[in-house]
């Protein structure tokens, strides 16, 4: 009976083993999310902290300013967003090969991003350069986009170092470094708040140049934060040893395949997501310049937000790769869910903070500086307070879409991407901006984003159960 005893109680004891062992991995692989897109997050968020820099003083100019920066950015961002999605290749590429020891595969990752971005900078620059044109056609106010066109002649000319500086940073989170990303952007924001707070009013002898100086401002920081990656990656440890920029004239067929084969739909991808929102915007300028300024403020708050999500999502697809590197599959499942899990944790607490301070928030990009501004404030609000449907769900977007990514699975998520933001999103916006005017227009986005969402962490878990039965890659 001893024995009958001891055998029936090896399975429970061996289940419960079980269950500690994958407790434990859960929680490792939580802690080295969270280390790995600490510092990812910051780079965001300080990026963005750049552009909200901007807003705020140009938000002292008044609210036909802001809505001419809301423009600018529109067709700025959308410019960029083509060129952004193949550099995001360079993060699973690299991380796949980091994971599997080939060192060479990442120094030509990195290799040929720069070189993909500046192939791709100087086609992509010929839309902000023209785009007051591109404004009118799509009906927006006359004045409204001649003070764009001014932002964008100054911000343009930045494009190519930008992308540069995003391929460097890319490249140093997918070998498990980020902290110099980090350190130059935290270093960057004070330096930008300064030139465009010279350049806008003219201070210390320099010439007032309003939204141009914005710009020209950002363009010069852009300048000044890739020379900055560029001499980490060449001078200090341990990206010397990567010899990144080894051999920097020979053009790598093969690789430069791999970077648009699989970059190409996220690209088409982030470009239809930063179309949508952009033809949101658009839709607000339509409706009034104060909506639209109202559009822009909440718009940036949105943006902030999602820096968050965005810093983890790139840690996922750098996690991912790295599970695919060492041919794990249950760390491939793991490392996706419990990425989606932490941002959806952050963004949830977030939110609460955001609708129980909207007002002060958006009264900080405008202030008193107009008539209307309580009433634009007022609406900017109540659009927080509508978009609080998308926060979060927007949130779990991008970081399925980063586990995805890390997966170099990247077309079945550009048809999620069309069928939630143009076949459903973008209709939807459409129809409720004529029955509830701004309100519907968020209505219809938080719509849209949550059904593209909901099919892409379908797809992830599919794949990676797929992957999980057959216990490898």
């Amino acid at each position: 009976m001893d024995k009958i005893s001891e055998t029936e109680r090896a399975p429970a004891s061996r289940k419960g083993l079980d269950r500690s062992v994958d407790r434990h991995r859960l929680a490792v692989e939580l802690m080295e999310t969270a280390k790995l897109a600490l510092p990812m997050v910051l780079t965001q968020l300080g990026q963005i902290a750049m552009m909200t820099t901007d807003l705020a003083f140009i938000g002292r100019l008044g609210p036909e300013a802001v809505a001419a920066a809301a423009l600018a950015n529109r067709v700025y961002l959308v410019s960029v967003a083509f060129a952004t999605g193949l550099l995001a290749v360079i993060a699973p590429l690299a991380a796949e090969a980091f994971g599997a020891g080939n060192l060479g595969v990442v120094r030509r990752s990195l290799r040929m991003g720069l070189w993909a971005a500046l192939l791709i900078s100087l086609p992509i620059m010929a839309f902000p350069l023209r785009g007051e044109q591109i404004l009118l056609a799509f009906g927006q106010a006359p004045h409204v986009t001649r003070l764009a066109q001014q932002y964008l002649f100054g911000l343009t000319w930045g494009v190519a170092p930008a992308l540069w500086f995003l391929a460097i940073r890319t490249f140093m989170g997918a070998v498990n470094r980020p902290e110099p990303a980090l350190g130059i952007t935290l270093a960057a924001i004070p330096v930008n708040a300064l030139l465009v707070y010279l350049l806008i009013h003219g201070k210390l002898g320099l010439p007032r140049l309003e939204l141009f100086g914005a710009g020209l401002a950002t363009t010069l920081v852009n300048c000044a934060t890739f020379l900055a990656g560029l001499w980490f990656t060449t001078m200090c440890r341990p990206f010397r040893y990567y010899h990144g920029l080894a051999h920097l004239w020979r053009f790598d067929w093969p690789m430069m395949r791999q970077l648009i084969v699989i970059g190409m739909p996220v690209s088409i991808s982030f470009l239809m997501d930063a179309g949508f929102f952009s033809a949101a915007a658009l839709l607000m300028g339509m409706i009034s310049t104060a909506a639209l300024a109202a559009h822009q403020i909440a718009f940036q708050v949105f943006v902030i937000l999602y820096m968050i999500p965005s810093g983890i999502s790139m840690a996922a697809a750098v996690r991912v790769g790295h599970a695919v590197g060492r041919s794990d599959g249950p760390g491939i499942k793991r490392a996706g869910l419990v990425a989606m899990l932490l941002g959806i944790v952050v963004a949830a607490i977030l939110t609460v903070v955001v609708i129980a301070s909207r007002f002060e928030i958006t009264a900080l990009f405008l202030g008193k500086s107009a008539d209307d501004a309580n009433a634009t404030i007022g609406l900017a609000g109540n659009l927080l307070l509508v978009g609080a449907l998308f926060f979060i769900t927007e949130a779990t977007h991008s970081i399925a879409l980063g586990s995805l990514r890390g997966l170099k699975d990247t077309r079945v998520p550009l048809l999620f991407a069309t069928i939630g933001y143009w076949l459903i999103g973008f209709p939807l916006s459409y129809l409720l901006s004529f029955k509830m005017g701004p309100i519907g227009i968020w209505i219809g986005m938080a719509i849209g984003t949550t059904t593209s969402t909901a099919l892409l962490v379908l797809r992830f878990k599919l794949l990676a159960s797929r992957l999980l039965f057959r216990g490898g890659i």
